[in-house]
C-alpha cells in the first residue's frame, strides 16, 4: 500500500489485490485495465468456474481507499462520477437483453464499496489487433469475413434496438479459441462522461471514431454509419497493419490513396471498394444500415458512386450575370467600329495597297477623294442598308468624312507608317483642334502671366480692347490655318470663336 492509500497489484494502480472476495467471487489476478475500468479474473465459488467480472473505476475521478472503497479525488467529480456509474448499470442491463453468440453475456451486476460489478462468462482469445500482430502477412478475404460476418450480426441486433456501440477497434474485438468474434466494452460509460467533462481527454480512438463523434451538432447525428465507420477502419487496420488518418483531417482533406486502388493477393477488389465506402468521411456517404452493407458484400448491389451535386442551369446563369460586367458603355464611334470591324468605315472599295502600307497583313490605306463642302450632318441617322452592306455612319464619321490631298499629307507626316484609312479619319480631326485649342490657351496665358508695362501714360480702354480683340483674331486665325491645313472647312469645325479666345478676351477689356 502506498502512502496515498492506493494499492499496487501486478504493476496496476488502484486494482484489488488478489484473494479479495465479493460474494462468492474470489479475485484471482486482473485481466485488463481502461481509463473508466478494470476487469479480473474471478473464481465462482457457487458454481466452481472461472468468470470475468468488471469494476468501474474510472482513475481520473476516483481511487482506492485502504478499506478497498472507491473514493472521490476530488469533490467537484462527484455529479460526472454518478453519471458515470448509472451509464455503466445500464450496460451492464443492456448487455443482459440481449442473445447474441458475437455479443458477450452478462451473469449479474450488483453496486458495492462505492462502485458497480458485472459478472461476464471468461473468454479465451486474442484480440484483433493481437492476432494481427502474430500474422507474418496480411490476411485473405475468407479470414476478414469470417470477422466481419458475425459482427454485422452483433451490431444488426444492437442497431434494431437504437443501440450503439461507438468503441469498435481492434483492441474490443476478441477472437475466442473457437474462431467466434466477440464484441467488447460498449463504451456506454464513456459516451456520457464525455459530455460532462473537459478533464477526460481519453474519451475516443481518433484513428477509428467518425467524425459525428466528435460534435454533438444536429447536422452530425450519430447512428448504424458511426459503428460502420469504426469496423471499417478496424478493417483498414487489419489489411495494412495502421489505422486510416483520424476523421478530423480526412474530413478536411483526405489526400491517402483508397483501399481498392493497391491490389492485395488474396482479397477480391469488390471487397477493398467496400471497406473504403465504410470509411467515406461524411456520414450520408457510408452505408447507412447493417442490411445494405449485406447487400453489397453478397454482391446483390453495388457501391453506390458518389457524386458531386452541381448548381442548376439558372444558378450558373445568375451567377454569370453578376460577375459579367455591362457592355453598354459608351465609346467613340469611330473607336468601336475599329474595335470590331477593321474594314474601311465607307461602302467604297478597297484601294490597291500603297508603298507606306507596311506589311501585307495592315489593312490598305483610305482612297483619297477630292476635297468636297461639308455637309450637315442628318439629325438621325439614316436607316441600316441591305443584307450584307455595312451600317449606316455614325453622325461623327459624316462629320470627318470629308478628305483632301492636304489631309492625307499632313497624316503623312504626323502618322507612324501603316497609320491610314480609319485611324486617319478617326484622329487627324481631332490633331486640328488641338493644335486651334493650344494657340488660344498660349495667348490667354500670355495675358495673365505678361510683365508688367514701362511707366507711361496709362492706355485707353478702347486701345486695351483692340489690342485683345486683334489677339483673338490672331489665334482664332491661327486655328482656320491649321484646319485648312488638314483640308476641313474653317465654317465646319470652327464656326464660332474658341472659349479660349473669348476668354482672352474678358481677360484683357474689362468694362469701363
Amino acid at each position: 500500500m502506498s502512502s496515498a492509500g492506493t494499492f499496487t497489484t501486478d504493476g496496476h494502480a488502484n486494482a484489488l489485490p488478489p484473494g479479495t472476495r465479493l460474494g462468492e467471487f474470489e479475485i484471482r489476478r486482473v485481466i485488463g485495465v481502461g481509463g473508466f475500468g478494470i476487469v479480473y479474473l474471478a473464481f465462482d465459488h457457487g458454481l466452481e468456474r472461472e468468470v470475468a467480472i468488471k469494476e468501474y473505476m474510472p482513475s481520473s475521478l476516483a481511487s482506492r481507499t485502504a478499506t478497498l472503497h472507491v473514493s472521490l479525488t476530488s469533490p467537484s467529480n462527484e455529479e460526472t462520477f454518478k453519471l458515470g456509474l448509472r451509464s455503466f448499470v445500464n450496460e451492464a442491463k443492456l448487455l443482459a437483453r440481449f442473445d447474441h453468440r458475437s455479443l458477450i453475456k452478462v451473469h449479474r451486476f450488483w453496486e458495492d464499496r462505492g462502485t458497480a460489478y458485472m459478472v461476464m462468462p471468461l473468454l479465451r482469445g486474442h484480440t484483433l489487433r493481437e492476432a494481427r500482430r502474430q500474422m507474418t502477412a496480411p490476411p485473405n478475404e475468407a479470414w476478414l469475413r469470417g470477422v466481419l460476418d458475425p459482427v454485422l450480426g452483433a451490431l444488426e441486433v444492437l442497431h434494431r434496438e437504437d443501440v450503439y456501440h461507438r468503441d469498435i477497434a481492434p483492441d474490443n474485438i476478441l477472437v475466442g479459441e473457437d474462431g467466434v468474434p466477440m464484441l467488447l466494452d460498449f463504451g456506454a460509460a464513456r459516451h456520457v462522461i464525455q459530455g460532462r467533462s473537459q478533464t477526460l481527454t481519453a474519451i475516443l480512438k481518433p484513428s477509428y471514431a467518425p467524425i459525428e463523434q466528435y460534435g454533438e451538432a444536429t447536422n452530425l447525428r450519430q447512428g448504424a454509419w458511426t459503428d460502420l465507420y469504426a469496423l471499417g477502419a478496424t478493417f483498414h487496420y487489419l489489411l495494412t497493419e495502421s489505422p486510416p488518418l483520424p476523421a478530423t483531417v480526412r474530413t478536411v482533406s483526405d489526400d491517402a490513396a483508397p483501399l481498392a486502388s493497391v491490389p492485395r493477393p488474396g482479397v477480391s477488389e469488390a471487397f477493398l471498394r467496400t471497406v473504403d465506402w465504410m470509411l467515406a468521411p461524411r456520414p450520408a456517404d457510408r452505408p447507412q444500415s447493417v442490411a445494405e452493407l449485406r447487400e453489397v458484400l453478397a454482391g446483390r448491389s453495388q457501391v453506390p458512386v458518389r457524386t458531386l451535386v452541381m448548381p442548376s442551369p439558372s444558378a450558373w446563369q445568375r451567377t454569370e450575370a453578376q460577375i459579367t460586367p455591362p457592355t453598354d458603355i459608351e465609346i467613340e464611334p469611330d473607336v468601336t467600329r475599329l474595335m470590331t470591324n477593321p474594314a474601311p468605315l465607307d461602302d467604297a472599295p478597297a484601294a490597291p495597297p500603297s508603298p507606306r502600307s507596311g506589311p501585307a497583313t495592315a489593312p490598305p490605306p483610305m482612297p483619297r477623294p477630292a476635297a468636297k463642302p461639308a455637309a450637315t450632318p442628318a439629325p438621325n441617322p439614316p436607316p441600316p442598308s441591305a443584307a450584307g452592306a455595312h451600317p449606316a455612319t455614325p453622325p461623327r464619321a459624316e462629320a470627318a468624312a470629308p478628305v483632301s490631298e492636304a489631309w492625307s499629307a499632313t497624316a503623312d507626316r504626323v502618322l507612324p507608317p501603316g497609320a491610314s484609312g480609319p485611324v486617319q479619319r478617326a484622329l487627324v480631326p481631332k490633331l486640328a483642334v488641338g493644335a486651334a485649342v493650344a494657340v488660344a490657351g498660349a495667348a490667354l496665358w500670355w495675358f495673365v502671366q505678361r510683365p508688367a508695362p514701362v511707366p507711361g501714360p496709362p492706355a485707353q480702354p478702347a486701345q486695351a480692347a483692340s489690342a485683345a480683340q486683334d489677339m483673338a483674331t490672331a489665334a482664332s486665325a491661327a486655328a482656320s490655318s491649321a484646319l485648312a491645313t488638314a483640308g476641313a472647312p474653317a465654317s465646319a469645325a470652327a464656326p464660332e470663336p474658341a472659349p479660349a479666345a473669348a476668354s482672352a478676351v474678358a481677360v484683357a477689356a474689362p468694362p469701363a
